[in-house]
């Protein structure tokens, strides 16, 4: 099967349990990549592989700990940077234009994505929210806009 030329980059992602989620959601869309940054646990963890179900086996992954030097290889090699993030300059996952070759940047689940990672962002996106509470949690907000992505990239 051929994979989507999209990396999903999960920044000091606090729990094990998103983590392995999120694993799960990167296998069925097929993404290239998903590089584990910062205090974000890896597949070695138990609760990782438990919660992935074997889907670390199947979805190349990578240890970075510092998320501005993959970044700076990501734009050299030519990735669109894309924070999925509630920020004053988001736009919604829904009008963005997305570039085939991409990197799809999560943070942590109390704090986001810092602003100097921001800052390095090609494009910040949200979810549009309709009920009271303005969030997701990241492993949902990963999936429903990976599949977003995808959606607009395969018209």
């Amino acid at each position: 099967m051929e994979r989507n030329s999209i990396v999903v980059v999960l920044n000091d992602i606090r729990s094990t349990l998103n983590v392995g989620a999120i694993l799960r959601t990167a296998d069925a869309v097929l993404v290239e990549k998903v590089y584990l940054c910062g205090i974000t646990a890896t597949p070695k963890h138990p609760k990782v592989s438990k919660t992935s179900l074997g889907a670390e086996n199947y979805v190349p992954w990578e240890y970075v700990e510092d998320i501005n030097r993959l970044i700076n290889i990501l734009k050299k090699d030519h990735y669109q940077i894309v924070g999925l993030e509630l920020d004053k300059k988001a736009i919604s996952f829904w009008e963005a234009e997305y570039e085939k070759k991409m990197a799809l940047i999560v943070g942590n689940e109390v704090e986001g994505i810092p602003n100097k990672i921001i800052k390095l962002c090609d494009l910040v996106i949200k979810i549009p929210m309709f009920g009271q509470k303005e969030s997701l949690n990241v492993a949902t907000a990963v999936g429903i806009a990976a599949y977003e992505i995808i959606r607009k990239l395969k018209k």
